[in-house]
């Protein structure tokens, strides 16, 4: 008889993180093009990130957490500066010229700029095939959208060129989006390797509190340089327009972000990243019932191959969970099963079991041996 783990979550606590992480997230493109009747682009990041930062800042500390250690802030400052401010700035900006649909789909090709601009890397991505048909479909993908908004009739030339500067300043802001994760990436493995503690550095909430600080700090700047908080008419503010504000600011950045660095202690991390095939299929959705901006049939495509190429570039990952090989395991003993004599069946059962058993005793010896090491 098998005992379920006591530290186990229940599977509603699951599935609700992950309807929040799907939904929320994705619908967050949605109501930024809403917010911006009544904000411009840097004043809604600003009060955004301000309001987003103070909560979790004060969240952390009635929870105890440390919330200032000079290294730690110092990076999360950058990486606040490069993920928050530089690649939601474009979407916002970008937002007031073309369809929050469009927008999502962009995002969602981040994943072409990770196998481009990941050097250490470069080696094992382009010498696996998947990956490079994904970064070519990815390119393919993109370049359907920019054609998509390019042929596309319009009453005026300027809002056509606007539509494709948009564009371009989305792919510079993902990016910049990218060039942060990546910093965070390294970052952590050059403390690991360091040999440095876990106690020598802050609780991931703490460090989402500071990037947010800094990601407030950067959009009130600007909006102050360039004249939209004196442009700024407090009461013009429509009433419906401070509701998509206070949804973004918890439900888009505290709600869905916190539910996705719990799932990710919890769930297998190729299982979560599945939010980047539905993100854009739920902003696609919200778009065409909800906004005056019409999907097209050639949007639809580019968003077929841009989750194509997605998948493609994340498959050796997918290839690897160790899901993935149980289901290859089943698939391989179900053909021997259909192949083989009936007599022999029990017995390729029987091999398989033991298969099964010697891999994990081979793994758990592995593992004693690391601690070891």
């Amino acid at each position: 008889m098998t005992t379920q783990r006591t530290d186990s979550p229940a599977l509603i606590r699951i599935v609700l993180a992950y309807l929040v992480v799907y939904i929320v997230w994705g619908s967050t493109f949605f109501f930024i093009e809403k917010a911006l009747r009544s904000f411009s682009p840097f004043v809604l990041g600003s009060i955004r990130f301000f309001i987003a930062g103070t909560i979790l800042m004060s969240y952390c500390w009635l929870r105890g957490y440390k919330l200032f250690l000079k290294p730690a802030v110092k990076d999360a400052l950058l990486i606040g500066f490069l993920l928050l401010f530089v690649d939601m700035a474009a979407i916002i900006w970008s937002e007031q010229y073309i369809s929050s649909a469009i927008v999502t789909i962009l995002s969602s090709a981040t994943a072409i700029w990770f196998v481009v601009f990941d050097k250490p890397k470069w080696k094992e991505n382009f010498s696996s095939l998947p990956i490079v048909m994904g970064l070519l479909f990815g390119f393919v993908g993109v370049f359907m959208l920019f054609a998509e908004q390019l042929f596309t009739p319009d009453n005026s030339h300027s809002n056509k060129d606007m539509k494709l500067i948009a564009m371009v300043v989305l792919i510079l802001g993902t990016i910049g989006w990218t060039i942060g994760s990546l910093i965070s990436k390294y970052s952590k493995e050059k403390r690991r390797n360091e040999g440095q503690k876990d106690s020598n550095d802050l609780h991931v909430m703490v460090k989402t509190a500071w990037q947010m600080v800094s990601a407030g700090v950067s959009f009130t700047v600007v909006a102050l340089v360039s004249g939209e908080y004196a442009r700024f008419d407090l009461n013009a503010v429509h009433p419906v327009d401070w509701g998509a504000m206070a949804y973004l600011a918890t439900m888009g950045s505290i709600l869905a972000f916190g539910s996705y660095i719990w799932l990710l202690q919890h769930r297998p991390a190729t299982e979560v990243s599945s939010y980047a095939y539905i993100n854009p299929i739920v902003a696609l959705i919200l778009a065409h019932y909800f906004t005056s901006h019409q999907v097209t049939a050639l949007q639809i495509a580019g968003l077929v191959v841009v989750l194509s190429s997605v998948m493609l570039m994340n498959w050796n990952l997918y290839r690897d969970n160790k899901k993935f090989k149980i289901l290859k395991r089943a698939k391989r003993i179900k053909k021997l099963r259909d192949m083989a004599p009936k007599s022999s069946i029990p017995r390729i059962v029987e091999i398989s079991n033991f298969n099964s058993k010697h891999e994990k005793k081979n793994k758990k010896g592995e593992r004693v041996g690391d601690d070891h090491e």
